[in-house]
């Protein structure tokens, strides 16, 4: 479609997980909405893009350098939380169970995607677990999801870092809460006894 709301709902069905019945009722919702309505979004959309780069330290998006997190003097810097992008870093702040520091690689390793470790921000975490100071790091949380792209980018992260001498731990993995374990597949159950805790 050439027209412009056929380029709108073709733009937005570009965006992941929305499929071309969900951006056409968006379309429509632009349409209807008020006109300063389409001019904030636009501009929300263009700031985005200006004004958010990756934080010196933790690769998290923001746009203030260092970010608001690694600004924050009561975090506790001897703590590293790993994931794989800033959606996981955003879910684990969400518990405010976490007060660590944090490190995004922007992504997991996928050779068959053509993703493997120069593409990914490994180098620059190596390089905050070499350096000395008053806040060194101990332990090196790694967060990546549970699946094979996760676990592999784990596995060798774990090779990587415990020759620096840094205790390195994973997320736990298993029965979700409110589950029932008649549901669960091998694999989960797996992980959750092999993870069990004492009581």
């Amino acid at each position: 479609m050439s027209d412009p709301l056929g380029l709108l709902i073709q733009r937005l069905a570009q965006l992941p997980g929305v499929g071309e019945k969900t951006a056409a009722r968006l379309a429509f919702y632009i349409l209807r909405a008020p006109e300063e309505y389409a001019q904030e979004l636009a501009q929300a959309l263009l700031e985005v893009k200006e004004k958010l780069r990756h934080c010196s330290s933790c690769y998290n998006l923001t746009d203030d350098d260092p970010c608001a997190l690694c600004a924050d003097a009561r975090r506790e810097a001897g703590q590293i939380c790993v994931v794989a992008q800033p959606q996981d870093l955003l879910a684990i702040e969400r518990t405010g169970g976490y007060r660590g520091r944090y490190h995004v690689l922007h992504g997991v390793l996928s050779p068959l995607d053509g993703i493997g470790p120069d593409e990914l921000y490994i180098k620059p975490l190596l390089a905050r677990l070499g350096q000395q100071g008053d806040e060194q790091v101990s332990e090196v949380i790694l967060a990546t999801s549970p699946n094979v792209e996760g676990d592999a980018t784990a596995m060798y992260l774990a090779r990587l870092i415990k020759p620096l001498g840094v205790r390195v731990t994973r997320i736990a993995s298993g029965v979700p809460i409110g589950g029932d374990l008649e549901f669960a597949d091998g694999v989960t159950l797996g992980r959750a006894l092999e993870g069990r805790l004492e009581v």
